[in-house]
């Protein structure tokens, strides 16, 4: 698909097949989901701008390279999209964080949001919106209409799985906005789940229901 980077690493394969795994407790789900997350920010930065700089080493001075511009804005859709950061977090501490708070209404599937907060300046900043599955992409599509009012302009998506409906909702309604992510799988069931998907994140997350 256009605008859609599916990453096929093996290490990002292997962690997503334990993950899918109904029977895996919600300890090991928090930490394959926060691994995961490190692993695709990898993927969704590797093309950042860098700029050469004068370091001294302990044996002499040197060219190196260091990433240019302000830091990144990490944009996570609460709930499970604050465990899938925490990884990103690690890679990139010195990332802003824009928090997100989104949910599905069960019978429309219409986005419901009731809580933003985001830093100021948007508009200088690469943002990286982070949702766990991209199902209906209600949630999602809202997510960067939101960021594009405040000032957004470079934004991405990471995305631990991916329905081809929301992919093609999302790409229709931002095309300008890539995906990064793990697995395409084949479709939504009658109540808007990703099927095979790996069932709700964030219940799956936090052990509620």
């Amino acid at each position: 698909m256009e605008g859609v980077t599916v990453v096929d690493h093996p290490l990002v394969q292997h962690k997503l097949a334990l993950i899918r795994d109904k029977d895996l407790s919600t300890k090991s789900f928090r930490e394959l989901l926060s691994e995961i997350g490190m692993l695709l920010c990898y993927e969704v930065t590797r093309d950042l701008p860098l700029m050469t700089v004068e370091i001294e080493t302990p044996l002499a001075r040197m060219r190196a390279r260091k990433i240019a511009g302000k830091k990144l804005v990490f944009a996570p859709i609460l709930r499970a999209g604050i465990t899938f950061v925490e990884g990103m977090l690690e890679l990139v501490p010195a990332a802003r964080v824009a928090h997100i708070g989104l949910y599905r209404e069960p019978e429309t599937f219409a986005a419901i949001e009731y809580f933003f907060k985001a830093p100021s300046d948007l508009a200088e900043r690469l943002i990286i919106v982070v949702v766990p599955v991209l199902a209906t992409a209600n949630t999602a599509v809202a997510a960067v209409d939101r960021l594009k009012e405040r000032g957004g302009k470079d934004i991405r998506i990471v995305s631990l799985i991916c329905a081809p409906q929301g992919v093609d909702h999302m790409r229709g309604i931002h095309p300008d906005v890539p995906i990064w992510t793990a697995a395409i799988d084949e479709g939504l069931d009658d109540k808007g789940f990703i099927v095979p998907g790996l069932g709700d994140a964030g219940d799956r997350a936090y052990g509620t229901k």
